[in-house]
Order: structure tokens, then C-alpha cells, then sequence
């Protein structure tokens, strides 16, 4: 008897230091960056004199777990993440068109920018970068009349010279990370035939929502050029399984949270083969 509440006492120390171990190793874990549109982060910008797209309505009034936040969930991972995604984002700075007929602004920040403020969130003043990884999502570029910057009667579905484009950005805003010291995560965007595409052009009234073909095709040509351009990137399939809320569009919460499960699997997988 003596014996067994001496091992059950050892084995509580135990498991309490491991447990604390465990704790302060996640406390000083490096934060994670994210940047992208509404996948990554619920709201949508505000500017001065509160000035903002669409009011400043955050997806589904609030009531959406987004990735940034389901990746401070996630239990694999530390919790520390800066996001600086915005809802309803393009690659590039634009105006919102909606509901027009004239453009307003001062809109949405691309990624450029977006990426900007997250490496100077994890940045010392001698330079030092924090951060070890950065997931950029594919944002609104191609998909809707109003991810153009231009009035919505004057658009129509991207060319492919507008897709590479598009594209430029996330190769050019990946190598800047990798410059840094910081591994891009990317992933392939959900089938189309996931996402209810008719509910979200009707919710909106748009004239237009983005083709089958059309989206395939920038969906295609931005994962063969990441790969061949940023080869040191990580490659994922994080949408698979795909399901939307009820707008059609963006991710339930059991979709987001597979998300933030396979995307710190794949942190962790990486981790442990760069200390090999």
C-alpha cells in the first residue's frame, strides 16, 4: 500500500512537471504569422474617422471562428498569433466598390502591407525576427465584381495577364519572408463545387460571381508557380472536407478548426525535421 501511494506521488510529480515544462516551452514559442482575407480574419478594416468597407461588419456579425483565431485554439500550438488579414482583402490596395455605383474609400490594404505590419509586430529594434512561419491565404482577388478597385459595371472575369499578376504578389511577399527567416505556409484553395457560389452572388446582388473555369485556372496557376518560385515554401491541403456556414462562403467551424489541426501538424512535422 505504501508502495503504490509513493509510485501515484512520483507519477503526479511527473506529469505536474511535464506539464509545466511543456507550458513554458509553449510561452516561449515563436508567434505565428497570418495574413490574407475573410478565411483569416472575421473583420473587416477600420480607418480613420471609423470610416470602413461595409460598415466595418465583422463575417456572420461575429458568430465565425476564423483561422487566425482557430490557430490560437489550436492545442498544438502556442496561441500566440498575429494576425493582420482582413476581410474581404485582395493581393493588392483597393477601393470598395459596394454597392457603388462609384468607389469609395480607403478600402482594403494588400498583402504587401498586411505582411509589412505582422514582420514589424515580431521585429526588435537590433532587427532580430521572431517569427518562424507566415500562412498567406488566398484572398477575394477574381472572385466578384467588387474585388477590383474599379467601378463593378466596368468588370468582368479575370485574364490571365490579371492572375499572374495576382500572383506576383504572393511570390513576391513569400520570398520576403523567406528572406526573414520565416517559412511561407500555403495551401490549395477549396473546390469549387464546396462553396455555394450562387448564395454568395445573391446575397450581394452582384451581376457576376467568378467561373468554374476561371477559378480553377487561377487556383492551378498560383499552386504550380508558388512551388516552382518559393520551392522552400510548405505545401498544404487544409481545406479538404470543406464545408461553409450557411452564406455559402466561409468555412464552418469544424472545416476551420481541421484548418488549424493540419497546418500545426505541418509546423511541427517541419520543426522537427530542421533540427535533423
Amino acid at each position: 500500500m505504501y508502495t503504490k501511494t509513493i509510485k501515484a506521488l512520483l507519477w503526479g510529480t511527473f506529469i505536474s512537471l511535464t506539464t509545466h515544462s511543456q507550458a513554458q516551452t509553449k510561452s516561449e514559442e515563436a508567434p505565428l504569422l497570418i495574413i490574407g482575407a475573410s478565411f483569416a480574419n472575421a473583420n473587416m478594416p477600420y480607418y480613420s474617422d471609423l470610416q470602413a468597407p461595409l460598415n466595418g461588419i465583422a463575417i456572420n456579425s461575429g458568430r465565425y471562428l476564423s483561422l487566425g483565431n482557430a490557430l490560437i485554439r489550436e492545442r498544438r500550438l502556442s496561441g500566440h498569433v498575429i494576425n493582420e488579414g482582413q476581410a474581404g482583402a485582395t493581393t493588392f490596395d483597393r477601393l470598395t466598390c459596394f454597392p457603388g455605383p462609384e468607389c469609395v474609400g480607403p478600402g482594403w490594404e494588400g498583402y504587401e502591407k498586411q505582411f509589412s505590419k505582422a514582420l514589424s509586430r515580431v521585429t526588435s529594434f537590433s532587427g532580430e525576427v521572431a517569427a518562424e512561419y507566415i500562412v498567406i491565404i488566398r484572398g477575394n482577388d477574381c472572385n466578384h465584381p467588387d474585388a477590383f478597385g474599379i467601378p463593378m459595371a466596368q468588370t468582368s472575369e479575370c485574364t490571365l495577364e490579371q492572375m499572374e499578376s495576382y500572383i506576383d504578389t504572393f511570390v513576391s511577399v513569400a520570398n520576403r519572408a523567406l528572406a526573414a527567416g520565416i517559412t511561407p505556409i500555403f495551401s490549395k484553395a477549396p473546390t469549387y463545387e464546396a462553396i455555394d457560389w450562387e448564395t454568395v452572388r445573391g446575397r450581394f446582388n452582384w451581376p457576376w460571381i467568378i467561373s468554374k473555369d476561371n477559378y480553377e485556372i487561377f487556383s492551378d496557376l498560383r499552386l504550380s508557380r508558388l512551388r516552382a518560385e518559393v520551392p522552400n515554401a510548405i505545401f498544404l491541403d487544409v481545406w479538404q472536407g470543406f464545408e461553409p456556414m450557411a452564406d455559402g462562403l466561409h468555412p464552418n467551424r469544424k472545416t476551420m478548426q481541421r484548418a488549424a489541426k493540419r497546418i500545426a501538424k505541418a509546423i511541427k512535422k517541419h520543426r522537427k525535421e530542421k533540427r535533423k
